[in-house]
């Protein structure tokens, strides 16, 4: 998954549901165009959505954008057995934005495709600066012919500093690590890796069909859609078919790539999806409706209202190289007239379609927060029965994991004191303590004691600086908390397990800076 403004790309294990890792991206403006993935996961890509000053002296007028700024486009490696990245370089491309991207596949594999706005580099008003061209460009990418460079020693070590976080599910804990360099390939000086395809100006989607010979792009503001062919494209580049060239970059002439065109296939093309019978699905977010087409006739095969301003879509496996087809997901943008209203603002909706057969059928209406942008659908079978259910008390390698009620235990360490918690249904180990002082950094590590299936239990206390944790069975979390005032303070589980839900609580005890109030512990004492 992809975090735009940090910019990040995180891990998500499948079968905890859980951010496995985490990894800050370095020279970028916006993590947009990412985390699309190579077809055999070599590498998961990271484009930046906004081009920014790069190098030592990032301190440069807004106004001198064509001079200064840049885009770049980091390549993510992913370890075959752990799944863990590293950005194995980055290339350094003209300063426009980077809106989206897919990999290429079978005879396209060793490419990717972006699609780019903004090649006015404008950076004022771009609604309409950034609309004077009458085309942008997909970028194509050889990350191939960038490898061989990389071998070749032609990347630059470049200083930065960013973050990489790993989460251990033996430990329950992270680590940081900060890393402070990348290799990067200055595609204006090294030839071959990157062509442009003008495409109709503000291309959104830029996605390949599942032979890997077609790429349709999005031309927000276009009446048509353009796909092209890569067995064109290379042709042209072989035949230096071009008509001109961006900063040193060939510019493909457009006809020299193009397959053809959709004509009058709706308002507003965003993002195509593909079926298993040579179909293509595009949202069109102004005429609010899915279109079906044919990815080599280009023939409109048939249409359906969404409700309302559709933006993404969803085939099941449609980005694969073996789609599932069957259904087919539209993410709404905008539901004025559809639920009761929340305020200022509204939900969002989704609506399913069976498109198994000639005519799309709408089968399910339902609404929903927020817009999913590139959602996968895969069979829950790849899923399901590699779910994570507890996690095993005797593998908890937790450093302050507390293995039955009877190791719980309170221990103070200068301004520390360190709580190891127990929690089971329904009563917290322990539930009273004394002893803490104003001040005082107080960490709280509960071991959940459950070992049944979805039986989590919750940690929170007034004043934390995160509302709470959440523990799933088998596991140690820490929350940390600083008192601010003498007082007791209440302490209780936020999640749902037994009828005395209510009653899995208990106090701290917090006492004046520099008090003598002995550090001490209980559950079940009166006295």
């Amino acid at each position: 998954a992809n975090g735009n403004n940090t910019p990040r790309v995180a891990r998500v294990g499948l079968s905890s549901f859980r951010t496995e890792e985490i990894l800050e991206i370095p020279n970028s403006g916006g993590n947009h165009s990412s985390p699309f993935i190579t077809e055999n996961t070599e590498y998961l890509v990271a484009g930046t959505r906004f081009s920014v000053p790069m190098g030592a002296n990032k301190d440069v007028p807004i106004n001198s954008y064509k001079e200064n700024f840049k885009g770049s486009i980091s390549f993510i490696k992913v370890n075959q057995e752990t799944g863990r990245m590293n950005i194995e370089f980055q290339l350094r491309t003209p300063g426009f934005n980077y809106d989206l991207s897919r990999a290429g596949k079978g005879p396209s594999h060793g490419w990717f495709f972006f699609s780019t706005y903004n090649t006015e580099q404008a950076h004022t008003l771009l609604e309409v600066n950034a609309s004077q061209n009458d085309k942008d460009f997909i970028m194509a990418v050889n990350w191939k012919k960038a490898e061989e460079y990389l071998a070749q020693g032609k990347a630059k070590v470049e200083k930065v500093k960013y973050a990489h976080n790993i989460y251990d599910e033996t430990t329950h804990s992270a680590t940081s690590t900060m890393l402070d360099e990348v290799m990067v390939l200055d595609v204006t000086e090294l030839k071959d890796i990157v062509y442009f395809i003008p495409c109709p100006k503000s291309p959104h989607g830029c996605d390949v069909d599942p032979t890997g010979e077609y790429i349709v792009g999005s031309g927000k503001l276009a009446a048509m859609m353009p796909v092209f062919s890569f067995t064109k494209l290379q042709k042209a580049i072989a035949d230096k078919d071009y008509e001109g060239d961006f900063e040193g970059i060939p510019v493909i002439r457009y006809e020299a790539a193009l397959h053809g065109e959709v004509q009058k296939p709706g308002l507003g093309p965003l993002h195509t999806e593909f079926d298993n019978n040579g179909n293509a699905y595009t949202s069109m977010f102004v005429s609010s409706e899915i279109v079906k087409w044919n990815v080599k006739t280009l023939e409109v095969l048939d249409r359906v209202p969404t409700y309302y301003s559709v933006g993404h879509l969803s085939v099941m496996g449609g980005p694969t190289a073996k789609p599932y087809g069957k259904y087919a997901i539209a993410y709404n943008k905008i539901t004025k007239d559809r639920y009761l209203p929340t305020g200022p603002e509204l939900a969002q909706s989704a609506q399913i379609y069976d498109i198994s057969g000639d005519k799309m059928q709408l089968i399910l209406d339902f609404p929903t927060v927020g817009e999913p942008h590139y959602a996968e659908a895969l069979p829950a079978s790849l899923i399901k029965d590699k779910s994570t259910k507890i996690y095993k008390l005797e593998e908890n390698k937790h450093p302050y994991v507390a293995l039955g009620e009877a190791k719980a235990k309170v221990e103070r360490k200068g301004n520390e004191v360190h709580v190891y918690m127990t929690a089971i249904r329904s009563h917290l180990t322990p539930d009273n303590i004394e002893g803490v002082r104003v001040g005082d950094d107080v960490y709280f590590h509960v071991t959940n004691l459950e070992q049944d299936w979805d039986v989590p239990h919750g940690f929170a206390i007034r004043g934390a600086l995160n509302a709470e944790i959440l523990i799933m069975p088998g596991e140690t979390q820490t929350l940390k908390w600083k008192p601010l005032a003498a007082g007791v303070i209440p302490f209780y589980c936020t999640d749902f397990c037994s009828a005395l839900h209510q009653e899995m609580s208990g106090y701290i005890r917090v006492s004046p800076a520099g008090s003598n109030t002995p550090l001490k512990f209980s559950t079940g004492a009166e006295d």
